[in-house]
């Protein structure tokens, strides 16, 4: 049997909405009857020929050129779902609203004013002035401190996820009871009672309830008022954060009544009565509140598991102290005590909770990535990409499938979200896999796995790859040359995966016809390719701040789509005439006044400079200049219609939408109205997207807090020591256990923040180079979005392909694999992530390294080429299948070879252990035993290949 067993599968049947009638009945294990897949191959593909010759041989990649009648004439764009039918599963995932009218209004310019709040940070830091030349001096607009900044951040996705996350819909389990309370209440007490429950459930359900999922209810009006008491405070009252709640404690800090005197009345009433509100710290009922909040957001958001967890961690910093230090392994977990004031100080009023490291990073890096993501997105690039791999690989045996590797695997690295990812690319992508002939199933878990593989992928690594720059001070080139091969490698045994299973059930490519040109698409969208190019030029070159290289590269995306929106063949000379002379205008104006002409414009001056300073400073405006004249000519020429420029539907949808409420649908056709809509739309998508994992990490950041202020740190390290006993593989199971178990139905950005507080003192200390050790609970996390009962990327994938959730996550854990062994390979073996260790320091390999030819040949190249071949066995021990089944020993045997090529260290470190236990005491690991182990790995996989291929006297024995 293969990685496809058979599965009595009641969601494929013809009587489902969307589901397949000929998948229901296909079997998928390749030893049965095929003849109701839709593959026009009449041979049976799971035997083959014994001379090589059948067209299913998996060793090759080679163009389908069979038969033309056996090549799959499907159009790409008829088999997607629609945007609608997309939006539908994203929406039912996410748990999110269906708003419509004021509320919908409400969100798109929280929305934008996030984005644009989060832009001026980018471009200006936490400072921004402007030079009012009637004043003659500059003003100062904001001047932020970190924590107001993280504040504010946070405010915004509190704000929206109460907007876009119902309270509840009135059916849980506390609904429910609730419910039952109330009835026994009302038969109780007549009548009478009866009718005063019935109102005040009536009330209650117009106060919290959202049955349908479409309306903002009063609770979530007032959760979004108490939400913005944070910021003001801390724009206002810094001085007192500073000078009070920091040096001399929180409950020095001004009462309520002091800071709201129209309330001390009521709150002199409530003390009469003995609530003692009107002397207690405004401050103290602020920060508790606050985490209250962000506790609710996360539970709307992210589910009730992380939202328990983090309240776990808050009950624990208040009643640690309880536990019986005396007692064995639970005594380690004693704390000492600590008063609410100061868990609220530490958690609400410092950068070491909430507002902590990981706030921190989101507003530095994370948000400009994710709104750069948007941005790309909106400009029609999704669409492009995802023709571009059909184009590359669509044709090939087994072409959906690889495109699908290729496409989900760079836009997985660009949304940052394995879940988003898997609905948006997989509507393209998973009804094209099912047609030609791969089972629902399979085409689910190929996408839901490589999309959750992209976030591994340089050189964007979704949002992940700035909290290690954040953890472990590594500059962000260095992260994504050290993260390169292992992400290879992974997307290699995605791809051998595919084609094997392709080749088991002989399923060819795609009709050519259908398929774009790869000449056309790069001459068509050659400019999609410019801001990736421009992102690595600015981190990995010029060495920007990650902020400003993804602002920057934000402003060349809408630079180039106004370029393409205004360029035809009637506008083109009035358009390079017009970008030229302002350039000009700009040089000048830096040649003779020293500034450009916005400086100019604003009365700011600087020294002249020589004409080639000149052209180089104009050089750097070339981004807003090409905005300013391309929008100049389109307001001048509305009736212009760029061939080149296809924006994602989304953005013509907006608007489409916009201009109709204006009362002027004509608008929607204007060149210049599309492309303001694709600003807004970009800046509306980036935050909604943002808002998931701004709550996540904001949420996430109490548990580092808590660990911090309670000094359970050095004790989680030490016990996690001691249960591993010293042994870095068994301290890597147990951080792989716990990357799966702590990332389950969770975001990358949560578990990888956890990990690093719970675990990461414990990897470093036995020491793993930092950033392998990071790279290694990265991997582990990632796993969690594919690990079944959660999988939550997985069930996504199922309910595109309308497919089995439990068989559609076992299939993407298999596939995923690779991500497991990967991690402990690159971890035992650093010279994989190109490090080496010299006099204790840890940096990446130079060119005088690659010339060190013992260094480089042991523990470099034979590691990498080691973990390739080691990563292709894995991919046949999971499919079990090249050129004929494989089954039993063989397939043992390629699960044997694949460790012994990737990782001998799994296998010789125990064997180690054990001859220490019986008295033997030998070190079994080294370089040499290293190098020995996977040469005999390599033998072992020659073998099996050469018998299952009949070549040689191994075949013949």
């Amino acid at each position: 049997m293969g990685l496809n067993d058979d599965t009595d599968d009641e969601s494929n049947s013809p009587d489902r909405p969307g589901g397949d009638a000929d998948d229901s009945n296909r079997p998928i294990d390749g030893d049965a009857d095929d003849s109701n897949r839709p593959v026009d191959g009449d041979a049976d593909s799971s035997s083959a020929s014994d001379d090589g010759s059948n067209p299913s041989n998996a060793a090759t990649d080679e163009v389908y050129t069979g038969p033309e009648e056996d090549m799959q004439e499907i159009d790409p764009d008829d088999a997607s779902l629609s945007r609608d039918e997309t939006e539908e599963v994203l929406d039912e995932i996410e748990r999110k609203r269906s708003l419509r009218g004021v509320a919908t209004i409400a969100v798109t310019l929280i929305a934008i004013a996030f984005s644009a709040f989060q832009m001026a940070i980018a471009a200006r830091s936490f400072t921004f002035r402007v030079t009012i030349p009637l004043l003659e001096r500059q003003v100062e607009i904001f001047a932020l401190q970190q924590l107001q900044a993280n504040a504010i951040h946070v405010a915004f996705a509190l704000t929206l996820a109460f907007l876009l996350f119902p309270t509840t819909h009135g059916e849980g389990p506390a609904a429910r009871r609730l419910g039952a309370a109330a009835d026994r209440v009302a038969a109780a007490t007549g009548d009478a009672g009866a009718t005063v429950v019935g109102r005040l459930r009536a009330g209650a359900r117009w106060f919290a309830v959202d049955a349908d999922g479409d309306r903002v209810t009063p609770a979530d009006v007032t959760m979004i008022g108490l939400s913005l008491l944070t910021p003001i405070y801390m724009l206002n009252e810094f001085d007192e954060i500073r000078t009070v709640i920091r040096s001399r404690g929180i409950q020095n800090a001004r009462p309520i009544a002091e800071v709201f005197p129209i309330l001390e009345a009521p709150l002199s009433a409530l003390a009469a009565v003995g609530v003692p509100f009107v002397e207690a710290p405004y401050a103290l009922l602020l920060g508790t509140v606050g985490v209250l909040l962000v506790l609710e957001a996360t539970r709307r958001a992210l589910g009730t598991f992380l939202a328990g967890l983090v309240a776990t961690f808050i009950v624990y910093a208040m009643f640690g102290h309880l536990i019986p230090r005396a007692l064995p392994a639970v005594g380690i977990f004693a704390i000492p005590q600590l008063s609410w004031g100061s868990i609220v100080q530490d958690l609400w009023f410092t950068t070491q909770g909430v507002f902590g490291i990981p706030v921190t990073v989101s507003v530095r890096f994370i948000y400009i990535f994710i709104l750069f993501g948007a941005f790309l997105e909106m400009s029609g690039a999704g669409k492009w990409f995802i023709d571009f791999a059909y184009a590359l690989t669509g044709s090939r045996r087994g072409g959906p499938a690889k495109a699908s590797v290729v496409a989900s695997g760079f836009m997985g690295m660009l949304s940052g979200s394995s879940i988003a990812n898997t609905v948006t690319t997989g509507a393209f992508t998973i009804p094209l896999m099912k047609r030609s002939g791969y089972s629902p199933e399979f085409a689910g878990g190929v996408e839901s796995s490589a999309s959750s593989g992209g976030q591994i992928l340089p050189p964007v690594m979704g949002a992940a790859a700035f909290l290690i720059v954040e953890y472990t001070g590594t500059p962000y080139g260095e992260v994504i040359v050290a993260a390169a091969v292992p992400a290879i490698a992974f997307f290699f045994g995605m791809w051998v995966m595919v084609h094997l299973e392709a080749a088991r059930h002989d399923i060819g490519g795609l009709d050519r016809s259908a398929l774009p040109q790869v000449r056309d698409l790069l001459r068509r969208g050659w400019f999609y390719l410019v801001p990736i190019a421009l992102l690595l030029y600015f981190l990995v070159v010029v060495r920007l701040s990650v902020g400003r290289s993804g602002w920057y590269t934000i402003i060349a995306i809408v630079a180039l789509v106004s370029f393409v929106a205004a360029y035809t063949r009637g506008n083109r000379l009035l358009l390079v005439a017009g970008l030229a002379a302002a350039f000009g205008v700009q040089t000048l104006s830096y040649a003779t006044l020293g500034v450009g002409l916005w400086g100019t414009l604003t009365g700011a001056s600087a020294p002249a400079l020589a004409l080639p300073a000149a052209a180089r400073a104009a050089a750097g405006a070339i981004g807003p200049i090409t905005i300013a004249v391309s929008m100049a000519l389109l307001l001048l020429k509305p009736d212009t219609d760029s061939s080149l420029l296809e924006l994602d539907p989304g953005v013509d949808e907006a608007a489409e939408s916009s201009a109709a409420a204006f009362g002027r649908p004509s608008l929607a056709e204007n060149q210049a109205y599309r492309l303001a809509a694709f600003v807004v739309k970009s800046m509306e998508s980036g935050a909604k997207t943002a808002t998931t994992v701004v709550v996540a990490v904001a949420a996430a950041g109490v548990i580092p807090g808590v660990i911090s202020v309670s000094g359970l740190g050095p004790n989680l390290t030490s016990l996690i020591v001691t249960l591993s006993g010293g042994s870095l593989i068994l301290l890597l199971l147990i951080a792989g256990i716990s990357a799966l178990i702590l990332g389950l139905g969770m975001p990358t950005t949560v578990m990888y923040i956890l990990l690093v507080a719970t675990l990461g003192g414990a990897l470093e200390g036995l020491g793993i180079p930092l950033l392998a050790a990071h790279l290694f609970v990265l991997y582990f996390g990632l796993m969690a979005d594919v690990t079944p009962p959660v999988a939550v990327a997985a069930y996504a994938a199922a309910g595109v392909a309308n497919a089995d959730e439990w068989a559609t996550g076992k299939i993407a854990f298999l596939l995923s694999l690779n991500k497991v062994l990967v991690p402990f390979a690159f971890v035992l073996s650093p010279g994989i992530v190109l490090l080496r260790r010299v006099d204790g320091e840890v940096r990446l390999i130079s060119f005088a390294d690659v010339l060190d030819i013992p260094f480089f040949l042991l523990e470099v190249l034979i590691p990498i080429v080691g973990m390739f071949a080691g990563v292709w066995a894995l991919s046949v021990t999971i499919i079990g299948f090249l050129d004929d089944e494989v089954t039993g020993a063989k397939r043992v045997g390629f699960a044997l070879a694949s460790v012994l090529l990737m990782v001998p260290a799994l296998l010789l470190s125990p064997v180690g252990s054990l001859l220490g236990v019986a008295g033997v005491d030998v070190t079994l690991y080294t370089v040499t035993t290293d190098v020995v182990a996977r040469g005999l790995g390599g033998l072992l996989l020659v073998g099996l290949v050469a018998k299952l291929r009949g070549i040689g006297p191994v075949a013949e024995a």
